[in-house]
């Protein structure tokens, strides 16, 4: 045997970063500062009966109480419903509209502008100028149905409806970021796929199928995740548009949790929000390795 093949193997080269540890300072006491201590506080005092001037410790009582009211069991389903209903249309809407977007179509760069203008808008300022369109009688969006004879559904007044109408409003408003992502998705493609698919007579739908479709994943799995997150923390919109209402069936965790807050149960509304954190956490730790294990396989 040759003296290469007893060589020992060489050592891996230590890889050392191109900063001193001391830089990451600044951005670990930024990052302690504004979560670790919040979260580790809200922990705390999910665990109390508190007020602004004591705390008497309660142990899990606050999460047992959380699971025992209907209503916060119907919020936790209502976040659930939000969550996946607003993501799915965020995704299909996003995807579809990216595609046209990237064709060669007239207008294309003001048609991405006035898709893009709703992100920009104030959520309650949306919220707000929906109420007033979705009102059942003077809103515009009934008025023009009546106009064809179709008389229009209570939009926020009805309780089999009003969950889902702000849903429609938030992905009109959040649509406008998944296209752009998908654009950027699409648009990193290699065009010489798409010469390559031309040569051998490939169809538009087979482009589509064979190759944006698949090589656009990385901007799917972003999108799912943003839109899920968006979706599990949505408050701002509900609140603005129902206030949870008709009685609690638009609630979602975090309006509940605002009402109790309001009405003094603090320790009980700290718990929902470790819940809601947990709950998070839960769903889009493993979905993102899921679905990043799934792009990786592409």
């Amino acid at each position: 045997m040759s003296d290469a093949t007893h060589a020992a193997p060489r050592p891996k080269r230590r890889t050392t970063s191109a900063y001193p540890s001391w830089f990451y300072l600044p951005a670990a006491i930024i990052y302690a500062v504004l979560f670790l201590f919040p979260t580790v506080a809200s922990l705390f005092f999910s665990l109390t009966r508190w007020t602004l001037f004591d705390a008497t410790f309660i142990g899990f009582d606050n999460f047992v109480q959380f699971f025992r009211e209907p209503f916060l069991v119907k919020g936790l389903v209502n976040t659930l419903i939000y969550a996946v209903l607003t993501s799915g249309l965020k995704v299909v809407l996003g995807f579809l509209l990216g595609v046209l977007l990237t064709s060669r179509i007239i207008a294309r760069g003001y048609l991405r502008s006035v898709l893009f203008f709703p992100v920009l808008v104030s959520t309650v300022g949306v919220g707000i100028t929906f109420t007033v369109m979705m009102h059942p009688t003077t809103g515009v969006i009934n008025e023009t149905l009546g106009l064809f004879g179709i008389k229009g559904p209570g939009w926020l007044t009805d309780p089999n409806l009003a969950l889902f109408s702000v849903a429609l409003v938030d992905v009109w408003k959040g649509v406008g970021l998944a296209t752009v992502i998908y654009i950027a998705g699409i648009v990193s493609i290699p065009q010489e796929y798409y010469e390559a698919s031309l040569i051998d007579g490939a169809s538009a739908w087979d482009n589509f199928w064979n190759i944006t479709l698949p090589l656009a994943k990385p901007a799917t799995v972003t999108v799912i995740i943003l839109s899920l997150i968006g979706g599990l923390r949505s408050f701002d919109l509900i609140w603005a548009m129902t206030k949870g209402g008709p009685g609690f069936t638009s609630d979602v965790i975090a309006s509940v949790i605002y009402k109790q807050y309001q009405a003094g149960f603090y320790g009980l509304s700290t718990a929902g929000n470790v819940v809601l954190f947990v709950m998070v956490a839960i769903i889009i730790i493993p979905l993102s390795g899921f679905l990043n294990r799934q792009g990786d396989g592409q």
